[in-house]
Order: structure tokens, then C-alpha cells, then sequence
């Protein structure tokens, strides 16, 4: 059983050492530990410090590519690097490593897929109560999209299983969290929170990610809507239009008494919007039925995809092998 730790890190220096200091070294039912570390274009010594610390693998950007990409270029590696169990954490040294035998737990006895650590936010104390609220909200309408039980869904500390690694695509560029959450739930993996702890002396340097917080907040909605979009298309498009119809039909109704009542006169205005509003909804309808066809189609990529990379890996693992018995006869 391999376990990789993979790290997305962007100018990092500081922090990374008591990050890869806290590591373990050694875990039950676990025959190897690697480090990986993804250099996403950084501009200081991180990718040195990094290599004086030991790092199995390093991966470098020459630019500035973004946490999502950065997470989903570690998360193949860390496939082809044969690992049957993949954590990601911060570089910054937020979770406590110490927590990592049980974020693996379920993994390890089958009984999650995805594995989410949650942070006793109410308790950190440079959070400020604005960030606090914000995380709940943004943590309940993950709930609601990915129909899972999530309860801190913008923690990076996370494990994954082989198999369901395999099955994870990022398509939004902004942050990898939420959209992974969605999707886990969308393909119906089993995904399971844990309490974890956080190390209050960690470094607090204001978030990379976003400039402030309704740049966070707009960023995270358009985030969720758009997962919401790709993966339940038909009830997205669907509530669109009955929205649009039920409008529609306000209208049509008030024109229709006032008609009936002898005051009809001079509403004209009210049959024109009603007849745009309903006319809409119909083709919302309409767009619902081709996103849902649209849908059908991505599964069926997905799967393909999937097949495709496990293939693969297991071609390359094959001919990993064969180069080994290869070189020990040439030994003799």
C-alpha cells in the first residue's frame, strides 16, 4: 500500500520546512510514504528548499498556473507515481500532519472514497467572524449541490482513494475544492468528513487565492452554479423555465381577471410580458432536454476517460516491469 502527499506550493519558502518536518515517516498499513510537491511557478527558493528537505518528486511550472491546475497536475503524478492513497495538504502548514492516519482510515477499510478533514472553524482565531459565517454558507450550498454531508468543504486537507482519483476532472480554474466535492457526489462516491485539527502557529498570510472577500464570495458562487450547470443540467434549465412559466402565468391570470371584471382596457402590456415570460420558459424546457442529452454524453466520455487512464497506468506499471526483469538478466 502507497501512500503519496502531494503539496501545492507558490512562493513557500518560509512555511514548507515545518510543513515537511510535520510529515510522517512511517503508518500503519502503509509499506511506502512519498512527498510530492508542486511548484506552481514560484518566484522565491521553495523549489530548493524542497530538495534540501528530501522531497521525493518535485513538479515546477515556469508560470503561475493556478491551486486548481496545480492540484490535478499533482493528482496524475501521484497516479503514475503508483499510489493507492493521495492526501493533499497546505504548504503553509495549516493542518496538523498528525491527523493524517485517520483522514486515511476510511480509505483503508473501504468505506469512503474521498475523505474530507473539517476544521474547528468557530474556534480559529484569526478567522474573523465575517469568514466564519461565510465558510458555513459556502460549506451548506456544497451540501446542497453535491448532495453529500460535507461539513467544512473549502478544507484542502483531503484524501483520495486510487480508484476514485482516477474519476476526477477540475474544469474551473479559480480553486479545486468545491468543484471535487460536487463531483465526487455527482458519481455517487461515498464522501466522508472528519474532525481534524489545525496548528494555530501556522503561517497567516493573506489568501493567494482571492483579493478580498466578496472577490471570494463572487468567485465561489460562480464556481458552485457552474458545477451545478454541468452536472444536474436538466433540473438547473428546468426550475429556469417553470420560474419564467409561473411568472408568465401571474400576468396571463391578472389581464384575464381584469378582462373578466370589465377593466381590461389598457392592460395590453400584461398579455405581451406574459407571452414572452411563458414563451421563455419554453425554451428553457427546451435547453433542459438538450443539456440533459449534453449530459448523457459527458458521462459517457468520463467513462471512457476513466478506462482510458487506467489503461494506461496499468500499461506503464507493465512496462515498468518488464524493464526490471529486463536488467536483472542482463546482470548475470
Amino acid at each position: 500500500m502507497k501512500l503519496v502527499i502531494q503539496i501545492c506550493c507558490y512562493n513557500e519558502e518560509e512555511s514548507l520546512p515545518e510543513t515537511l518536518k510535520a510529515l510522517p515517516k512511517k503508518l500503519d498499513r502503509i509499506d511506502e510514504i512519498e512527498v510530492l510537491i508542486i511548484d506552481d511557478g514560484s518566484t522565491d527558493r521553495t523549489v530548493k528548499v524542497a530538495e534540501e528537505n528530501g522531497v521525493n518528486h518535485i513538479i515546477s511550472f515556469k508560470k503561475n498556473q493556478g491551486l486548481a491546475r496545480s492540484f490535478m497536475a499533482g493528482l496524475n503524478a501521484s497516479l503514475k507515481l503508483g499510489a493507492d492513497v493521495i492526501v493533499n495538504t497546505d504548504a503553509d502548514n495549516q493542518y496538523n500532519a498528525d491527523d493524517i492516519p485517520l483522514l486515511i482510515q476510511p480509505i483503508l477499510d473501504g468505506k469512503a472514497d474521498m475523505v474530507i478533514g473539517t476544521r474547528p472553524i468557530s474556534r480559529i482565531k484569526h478567522f474573523s467572524p465575517v469568514k466564519k459565517i461565510l465558510q458555513k454558507i459556502g460549506s451548506w450550498l456544497v451540501r446542497k449541490a453535491s448532495r453529500t454531508t460535507v461539513l467544512d468543504a473549502p478544507s484542502g486537507f483531503r484524501a483520495i482513494g486510487r480508484n476514485s482519483a482516477l474519476k476526477l476532472n477540475v474544469f474551473n480554474a479559480f480553486t479545486y475544492t468545491h468543484e471535487t466535492i460536487i463531483q465526487a457526489g455527482q458519481k455517487n462516491m461515498v464522501v466522508v468528513s472528519i474532525p481534524i485539527r489545525v496548528n494555530e502557529n501556522a503561517s497567516k498570510r493573506p489568501s493567494r487565492l482571492f483579493k478580498s472577500t466578496f472577490s471570494y464570495i463572487l468567485r465561489s458562487v460562480i464556481a458552485i452554479l457552474r458545477m451545478v450547470v454541468v452536472y444536474r443540467p436538466f433540473r438547473f434549465f428546468l426550475s429556469l423555465g417553470l420560474i419564467f412559466f409561473f411568472a408568465g402565468a401571474v400576468f396571463a391570470l391578472r389581464y384575464l381577471y381584469l378582462w373578466l371584471t370589465g377593466s381590461g382596457t389598457g392592460h395590453v402590456q400584461s398579455v405581451i410580458l406574459a407571452g414572452v415570460l411563458i414563451g421563455i420558459s419554453f425554451q428553457m424546457v427546451l435547453v433542459a432536454f438538450l443539456a440533459d442529452l449534453l449530459g448523457v454524453n459527458r458521462k459517457l466520455l468520463e467513462e471512457i476517460q476513466y478506462r482510458l487512464r487506467k489503461q494506461e497506468l496499468k500499461n506503464e506499471a507493465k512496462d515498468e516491469k518488464d524493464d526490471h526483469i529486463s536488467k536483472s538478466f542482463s546482470d548475470f
